[in-house]
């Protein structure tokens, strides 16, 4: 059978006339926009979640553990099982974050519900600096030494050589000074 000739133009007109295309299927929508109500519905189910363990682990802990740990993540356990909290613990404070996980498992399940955290997973590592939160005061600026203290620390450390030595020395003076014209 000779292969079918295309058509010309004035047929592929009538051709595209007579027949309806589809339009061009729109694209699915973001996955977040249909997974947010979603997610807003298990968190108000479930409880909250790292964030907030993150954001609150100061008061959730206390001041000494929150300064030498600081939680990563929140692993949920398999067929219902609870989750596993895992922190970072600095260094050699990690056998006394061992020793007290039993009271940081129940201060966190008292924040995040009954049962919710089973394991705790300590992983050794070093911790991101701490921003000052609102709680700390702010720290009082000391007053300068009078002009007479300073020429005489001055002319002590004239002889040292400039740099972070002597920029360290003389703060270190001028901290002794202030606390001597106290008493």
């Amino acid at each position: 059978m000779p292969p079918r000739p295309l058509p010309d133009l004035e047929e592929t007109r009538a051709i595209l006339a007579s027949r309806r295309t589809r339009p061009a299927p729109r694209p699915p929508p973001p996955a977040g926009r249909g997974l947010s109500k979603l997610i807003r519905e298990l968190d108000a189910r479930f409880g909250q979640g790292p964030g907030a363990l993150q954001a609150r682990w100061r008061e959730i802990v206390g001041e000494q553990i929150a300064r030498r740990t600081e939680p990563v993540k929140l692993v949920k356990g398999r067929n219902g099982a609870g989750a596993a909290l895992e922190i970072r613990v600095a260094g050699p404070a990690a056998a006394l974050i061992q020793h007290q996980a039993p009271e940081i498992l129940a201060r966190v399940n008292l924040f995040l519900g009954s049962g919710a955290v089973e394991r705790l997973r300590i992983v050794q590592g070093p911790l991101r600096p701490v921003q000052p939160s609102a709680a700390q005061p702010p720290r009082k600026r000391e007053a300068p030494l009078d002009a007479a203290q300073e020429a005489e620390l001055s002319q002590g450390l004239a002889l040292a050589p400039d740099g972070p030595l002597k920029s360290a020395l003389l703060a270190l003076g001028r901290g002794v000074m202030r606390n001597a014209s106290r008493r």
